[in-house]
């Protein structure tokens, strides 16, 4: 099999791990904003508190995941490599969890909950057992397990689903509808989110309990030597961590302190602009998969013969599949709407820009492979720094005049920036002969056909014709570019099979 065909086999099965696992965890996205429990500030809560448990994350794992990769090529390093990694991570959560516990007041005020104590209690311990799993995870995808990876990640998710369902539809009605019912032993009239973000911890501590049999392979082996080296490449990669998640997600707390208005109509407004990011975030299920085959893909690669020629193909591929998911989601958009409730439907404008975006953070994702291979792992930090001011800026100036459509444009910049400068850097420093004037034509071409569908469909607002049209440049796009690249298409499995004669 060759490198790009096993990449892309490692990437569907990351990939059906990835997209089931977050298709059936988004599946709380209709349920939620759906439900008469939750109200649009109540979701908008739910947002604060997981636009912080991803950056807390950052911290607690502080870049060991991509470091594991990196030292676990090395033959020299195979013995120990795992051990120091995991005792790393377990010591470091130990005092991390305490520190924050101490300071949750603090934390919980930061993000603007400091009124619902008892959240910031679950999402602490929610971010202390995510970061115990962390390298066993990295564990499975290093050694090409991505079958385990997939049954650990889609039942902790099946268990996160149920237990949402209990606490906030089951539960709720029953102690509403009869409050002596069996329920009100350990269910109360708390704030329904409690029991979302309590679901959350209960998915966590499944992960973890799956993975005892990794964790079990774990000895008291600590290489100090290594492990110097270890944080030394990663600390630059907790800055590239941590500006990447403000880039991802601190824009709803930015909206939630900056936005005019009484707390109710920020929670309000934050909660309609989480619900339509959540639909943006199609794109990057795919993003997220290839992610997790490519990172070890590419480590694996670079003692190869020529493996700047494979990462500009596998670039290739990369960008006519987000492409073509661009079309997918925002010309569909009059079903993809349907993914969250008429309440929200007012921020439904962001999404294409939000697409667009996502877009350039996956490209971003495959040109950082230059810094992480020559060790100048400083260069993403400060490239993500400068993806942090932008963000900020943009955000800070905007926010009160424009609310979240300010934030939506900052995110298209900060990635689109990112990805320039990445890339320029790049190509100076560890050069790859990516094909990308090619590239950015397949780009512009898809905003272009959106932008064709946008106009056509503003003659006749009719959603069944919106479908037709979008299907017609769909497949129009598809024959483009099976004809443009009718060379290359048929070394994918799947795909290849059609190509066949």
């Amino acid at each position: 099999m060759s490198s790009i065909k096993k990449l892309a086999s490692q990437t569907m099965w990351y990939g059906v791990s990835s997209i089931a696992a977050r298709f059936i965890n988004n599946l709380l996205t209709p349920y939620l904003t759906y439900s008469d429990n939750i109200t649009t500030a109540d979701y908008g809560i739910q947002a604060l508190v997981y636009s912080a448990i991803p950056l807390l994350n950052i911290i607690f794992t502080y870049g060991f995941e991509t470091t594991y990769f990196r030292f676990s090529s090395k033959e020299e390093n195979k013995a120990t490599i795992y051990s120091t990694s995991f005792l790393s991570l377990f010591f470091s959560t130990i005092l991390f969890t305490t520190l924050l516990w101490i300071s949750r007041n603090t934390f919980g005020n930061v993000i603007g909950l400091g009124n619902y104590p008892e959240i910031i209690k679950l999402a602490i311990l929610v971010i202390a057992v995510d970061a115990l799993s962390r390298i066993p995870l990295a564990r499975l995808r290093q050694d090409g397990r991505p079958r385990k990876y997939a049954f650990v990640i889609i039942v902790g998710i099946l268990f996160n689903i149920f237990f949402t369902w209990f606490f906030v539809g089951y539960c709720f009605n029953a102690l509403k509808n009869d409050p002596d019912s069996w329920v009100s032993l350990f269910y109360s009239k708390g704030h329904v989110i409690y029991y979302v973000v309590l679901a959350n911890l209960i998915q966590a501590i499944v992960t973890l309990l799956l993975l005892s049999s990794e964790i079990a392979k774990v000895r008291f082996k600590f290489d100090a030597k290594l492990w110097k080296q270890m944080m030394i490449y990663s600390m630059p990669l907790i800055i590239v961590g941590m500006g990447g998640m403000v880039n991802e997600v601190f824009d709803r707390l930015m909206l939630r302190w900056w936005l005019p208005g009484n707390v109710l109509s920020r929670e309000t407004q934050v909660g309609i602009y989480g619900a339509c990011y959540k639909i943006s975030i199609l794109i990057t299920l795919f993003i997220n998969a290839f992610r997790m085959g490519a990172e070890p893909f590419f480590f694996k690669q670079a003692d190869g013969q020529n493996p700047q020629r494979i990462f500009a193909r596998v670039m290739k591929f990369f960008v006519i599949i987000i492409c073509i998911m661009f079309l997918a989601v925002s010309l569909y958009m009059p079903i993809w709407k349907n993914f969250i409730g008429p309440r929200y439907w007012s921020g439904l404008s962001v999404v294409p820009i939000l697409l667009l975006a996502n877009m350039f953070l996956g490209i971003y994702y495959n040109l950082s492979v230059w810094y992480k291979l020559s060790n100048k792992t400083s260069a993403g930090a400060w490239i993500t720094i400068g993806g942090v001011v932008i963000t900020t800026g943009i955000n800070y100036l905007f926010i009160p005049t424009y609310g979240y459509m300010a934030c939506a444009w900052a995110t298209f910049l900060c990635y689109g920036s990112m990805m320039v400068a990445s890339f320029v850097w790049g190509q100076k420093e560890y050069r790859i002969p990516y094909a990308w004037k090619k590239l950015l034509a397949y780009m512009v071409i898809v905003v272009l056909l959106f932008f064709a569908h946008k106009g056509i469909t503003a003659i006749w607002s009719n959603t069944i014709f919106s479908l037709v049209v979008a299907t017609i440049l769909v497949s129009i796009y598809l024959w483009f570019i099976g004809n443009t690249e009718k060379k290359e298409l048929p070394q994918l499995p799947i795909i290849g099979k059609y190509f066949k004669k």
